[in-house]
Parts: structure tokens; C-alpha cells; sequence
């Protein structure tokens, strides 16, 4: 699921500046990352803190946003 969210998030160019810009990631890192937990649960923490994104994500992935939600808590804590 925090896969199918990054893919999500960067699928819209804008969405995808903001999300590096607020992550201190680059495409690189984040590429060579994709099975890392951390950055993974950086998507979702993304959307978390942003509601009309995660209400959007959720909808498009066809989850709940609390699905969204716990997906991020299993991945960071």
C-alpha cells in the first residue's frame, strides 16, 4: 500500500516537488530507497499531514484514509 501511495503522490508534478522539498529526498535516494520502510513510511506521513491529499490518495488507491493512516504507523513506529 505505502508503495502504490508513492507512486500516488508522484504521479502529480507539483505534489511530487512538494513531497521531495518537505523530505530532503532526491530522486536518487529515493529510487535506490523503494524498499526501505523509513522512506516509505515518508509517503504516507506525507499524506497524513495533509488531509485533502490523503482523503484524494485513499479514494484513488481505494482504501480508507484510517487504512492510509495505519499503513504509516506500522512503517514508523
Amino acid at each position: 500500500m505505502a508503495l502504490a501511495a508513492l507512486g500516488w503522490v508522484l504521479e502529480d508534478e507539483d505534489r511530487a516537488a512538494r513531497y521531495l522539498d518537505l523530505t530532503g529526498l532526491d530522486p536518487d535516494t529515493l529510487r535506490s530507497g523503494l524498499g526501505d520502510p523509513m522512506i516509505l513510511g515518508s509517503a504516507l506521513e506525507f499524506l497524513t499531514n495533509h488531509e485533502p491529499d490523503l482523503i484524494r490518495a485513499a479514494e484513488a488507491l481505494a482504501v480508507t484514509p484510517e487504512e492510509l493512516v495505519a499503513a504509516k504507523d506500522a512503517l514508523t513506529t
